[in-house]
């Protein structure tokens, strides 16, 4: 008998896994939520049972969604495995990959990508050039290193941006602070209160050039190069920080520090990858690229997609 099972249908179901949302795993997997509901239900009527419970949040398996996602669980890495070997057949097994990178919250992310990547690729000479930089992509230019994770996409001849993915920033404050009564924060909530980030300069954080800025909100400053200063300065009523919802995380569940939505729609940040033009079709690269993705989507909260970039 012909099976009804596509490598789609598997995709997806691993994609329903990690969101627990059938509308997040649709923007995953840049669907929309009526075509990502029509594969469901073809798999459900060729098998003749439900695969999820119905109206639960986050979504929960039946016995027989779960047979099938330890399935895709299983095939997703045999591909991936298979078509890895092809690209060094075709590519060879030896290269360099030098990361730098300008935000202070990667590391967070990054390393457990990189402790998989090096299982894929052990003859690429993986590593992160020292030093926190506010312009890595000079770094590219100069070959002073391979890829560098950026916060725009910002054209520029010889370098293309790869997205890697969206997520929210939030305003992080005490727990018995005013502003913790508060639904969302505005900018004008900024205005008197001490604002505690990163020492970068005000182009590169996002509250301050999405937010403040615009509505001419200049609160006072104090910075720290460490997250966990910075979520220790907030709890103590030092001032107000806003960082992504990732990172705080750990620290919300504790009840250390609370956090709101910035504006009403909430604060979207995003990052991408900058390779040079001439290497982005490195097989190491690019598998670099997806397992980052991967990674990521698997252990952070609160990411979305991000479509292509130039």
């Amino acid at each position: 008998m012909m099976s009804i099972l596509e490598i789609r249908h598997l995709r997806t179901l691993l994609a329903l896994a990690e969101t627990g949302s059938v509308s997040l795993a649709a923007s995953r997997l840049f669907l929309t939520q009526s075509a990502l509901s029509h594969q469901l239900k073809q798999l459900e009527q060729g098998y003749g049972m439900s695969l999820f419970e119905r109206k639960t949040q986050p979504l929960r398996f039946t016995a027989a969604g779960e047979r099938l996602l330890a399935l895709a669980h299983d095939l997703n890495a045999r591909v991936a495995s298979a078509e890895r070997d092809l690209a060094r057949l075709r590519q060879g097994e030896a290269g360099e990959l030098r990361v730098a990178v300008e935000c202070h919250t990667c590391f967070d992310w990054l390393m457990p990508a990189m402790d998989a990547f090096r299982q894929h690729w052990p003859g690429v000479e993986l590593d992160i050039v020292s030093g926190f930089h506010t312009d890595p992509v000079s770094l590219l230019l100069s070959h002073r290193a391979d890829l560098a994770i950026v916060s725009e996409a910002e054209p520029q001849a010889g370098v293309d941006y790869q997205p890697l993915f969206a997520y929210e920033m939030v305003g992080i404050v005490a727990r018995d602070h005013p502003l913790a009564n508060k639904r969302c924060w505005l900018a004008e909530d900024f205005a008197g209160e001490t604002l505690i980030h990163y020492p970068v300069p005000d182009e590169m954080l996002d509250l301050v050039r999405k937010v403040l800025r615009p509505a001419g909100v200049n609160p006072a400053r104090r910075s720290s190069e460490l997250t966990i200063a910075i979520i220790q300065l907030v709890a103590s009523r030092r001032g107000v920080a806003a960082l992504p919802y990732w990172a705080v995380k750990p620290y919300l569940e504790r009840g250390y520090v609370v956090a709101r939505p910035i504006g009403e729609s909430g604060l979207s940040s995003e990052l991408y990858a900058a390779v040079r033009s001439d290497d982005g079709g490195l097989a190491y690269m690019q598998d670099f690229l997806v397992t980052v993705r991967e990674q990521s989507f698997a252990t952070l909260p609160g990411l979305t997609p991000l479509g292509a970039a130039a």
